[in-house]
């Protein structure tokens, strides 16, 4: 990757940085602008994906699937409660859910073979059984970075792909969000911090406050692009760099761009419906931009607890609920109110604006966790269980109230329906008009790879 050609002419180097840049190693939003033109990308269709991230893997026993008839070291501390949908019960911490069980559906039965974390994240998210079983660089590229080469568009003043994480963890290769083959063109627009926070900005997405509203600044800002645009003129491999920077710069002064990511526009009861904590407001955020046409976002929810605020005792940063880490019930009556009121709050928000059917919801982590709990330090836990993993679906026109397969007596193995995720690929690349039986691209040797090697729509849900 080049380092990016600093601006010449009168705009300083601070007013340019002050327009911020892409998180991605000083990979600016022109950059990302020119390489997904290059790649000739188009929209086709209005479809998009929430897709909410649950790193570390969460409990399918104490969520989705729990077993109150096993042996009492595989059932746990938690008990199972009715919800609206006759035969389907969830968590006692998850009321919410129970109360609207009939706006979603639950998959019981999807597996794979990886129990590491990086492989986890690698086979999950990219379709693809990894060349490594650990380390999150993929081999392959995310379904998120394959959306977003299909389905971009060159005159977009909002970013198509987004991905809000928690502050620090805004790496490609955190969660295996990498493009491989596909490039940085296809790499997502990441939102880093809690979107709750009183400072809270999007560093991307817009000038900063001292510099709003200041005509000669935006003046000073398209002639120094003229600039760089008379120099381009010398080189043809540099032709078309003013034109990517000036998208760049409508879209960093767009509207549309910040209305979308202007949270402080929501009446205050939106807001402390979703909840004032960093799930909460991503949720949000996540609707709102759907809602202004984003394609395909990312929202990674990892700790529940607001910057600066002293977590209860025995509780782990994400869903890797060990008995090393945390006490996995103590961590799960903190985490699973919020998570339930989230959740919940976000799937009646899409049917309240009418988005049941354009937006697709997933909720999922990279496996599950084990049956049967262990202990260490006197504190209860589980560890990874690729086996069995269980997960929330809603919208897209989808039918609902439904439980999608189901474990055997303990939780340990799928007994019914068994799917992979590749068919939760296969359901989302249908809802968004993708032909991923026709469609493939060069690897890194230029042999033709299928965006989707296999898998089946569920048919439960279309």
């Amino acid at each position: 990757m080049q380092t990016p050609v600093a601006c010449p002419g009168p705009i300083s180097r601070r007013s340019f940085l002050q327009m911020g840049s892409l998180a991605l190693g000083g990979f600016t939003l022109g950059d990302l602008l020119r390489c997904r033109a290059q790649a000739g990308t188009s929209a086709t269709s209005d479809h998009s994906v929430i897709f909410i991230w649950l790193p570390g893997g969460p409990p399918h026993m104490e969520m989705y699937d729990m077993k109150p008839n096993a042996p009492s070291d595989y059932r746990g501390d938690f008990r199972p409660i009715p919800t609206v949908v006759p035969g389907l019960e969830v968590c006692e911490h998850l009321p919410l859910h129970a109360r609207m069980a009939d706006r979603f559906n639950i998959i019981r039965s999807v597996a794979h073979k990886f129990a590491d974390h990086g492989g986890g994240h690698k086979r999950f998210l990219t379709g693809r059984d990894p060349l490594q079983p650990s380390g999150f660089v993929n081999d392959y590229p995310m379904v998120g970075s394959i959306v977003a080469k299909l389905r971009e568009r060159r005159d977009a003043k909002i970013p198509m792909y987004v991905t809000g994480v928690d502050g620090g963890r805004q790496g490609i290769d955190v969660f295996s969000f990498g493009s491989a083959y596909l490039g940085p063109a296809t790499h997502p627009f990441f939102v880093v911090g809690d979107p709750n926070q009183p400072d809270f900005k999007i560093q991307n997405i817009s000038l900063a406050p001292q510099m709003e509203g200041r005509l000669d600044d935006r003046v000073r800002l398209l002639k120094g692009f003229d600039n760089l645009r008379r120099a381009a003129d010398v080189s043809s491999t540099m032709a078309s760099i003013d034109t990517f920077n000036q998208q760049a710069l409508a879209m960093l002064t767009s509207d549309q761009a910040r209305q979308a990511f202007d949270l402080s526009a929501e009446p205050d009861a939106v807001r402390d419906r979703y909840g004032r904590h960093p799930w909460g407001q991503r949720a949000l955020m996540a609707r709102r931009l759907v809602e202004a046409g984003v394609t395909f976002v990312t929202m990674v929810m990892e700790n529940p607890i607001p910057p600066g605020t002293a977590a209860p005792k025995d509780l782990v940063y994400n869903w890797d609920s060990h008995a090393v880490h945390c006490h996995l019930f103590t961590d799960a009556k903190v985490r699973l109110p919020i998570y339930d009121r989230t959740i919940t709050t976000l799937v009646d928000d899409l049917y309240q604006r009418g988005l049941d059917k354009r937006v697709l919801l997933i909720v999922t982590g990279e496996f599950g966790r084990t049956p049967r709990i262990t202990y260490a330090n006197g504190r209860p836990g589980r560890d990874h269980w690729p086996n069995a993993m269980s997960m929330l679906v809603a919208g897209a026109g989808m039918r609902t109230g439904q439980v999608v397969g189901s474990t055997n007596s303990k939780g340990e193995q799928p007994k019914d329906r068994p799917l992979t995720p590749n068919d939760l690929w296969a359901t989302m690349y249908r809802h968004l008009g993708i032909d991923y039986d026709q469609i493939s691209f060069p690897d890194y040797r230029g042999r033709p790879m299928s965006i989707l090697p296999y898998g089946e729509p569920i048919s439960e849900l279309l």
